[in-house]
């Protein structure tokens, strides 16, 4: 999404003020709550804080162009789909990645070791952690990615 000169300004560090600022609060609740962590990337949320923002602190006598505004609109829309799309990705190669390694439950699997040692045995069954599976080879979890050969 490209960052506007408006939207550098919402997003720059506040300068030290004298007085201390109360927080807002309102029937929505805004202020309310534990304090926010500064988020690392644009979401949803996010934009439309700084959409509101924006309209909020416009010009009246030169208000936001609504071609920018459906540019920007548009940038959200894309921004949410490509980020479900990566999940769904995600998601899709870890089932395959299970279901390769759930293939190999009984059979006999060659294999590099830890410490580069080639080792063989039977698969007996499968885990999956942070998204990688492992094939069970006599009590040694070994990586799908370490498996050489099936017989």
């Amino acid at each position: 999404m490209p960052i506007t000169p408006l939207t550098q300004t919402l997003l720059a560090p506040a300068a030290p003020s004298a007085t201390p600022l109360a927080p807002a609060t309102g029937a929505a609740g805004i202020g309310q709550g534990p304090a926010r962590s500064p988020k690392q990337e644009m979401d949803g949320e996010l934009f439309m804080q700084l959409l509101v923002t924006q309209l909020k602190n416009q010009d009246p006598s030169s208000p936001m162009d609504t071609t920018q505004m459906i540019e920007q609109t548009a940038s959200l829309a894309q921004m949410e789909k490509l980020t479900e799309l990566a999940a769904t990705a995600k998601s899709s190669a870890a089932a395959q990645a299970l279901g390769s390694a759930a293939a190999l439950i009984g059979r006999t699997v060659e294999f590099a070791g830890p410490d580069g040692v080639p080792g063989s045995g039977r698969a007996d069954h499968v885990t999956v952690r942070d998204g990688v599976a492992s094939v069970s080879v006599g009590g040694t979890e070994v990586p799908l990615a370490s498996v050489t050969g099936v017989r």
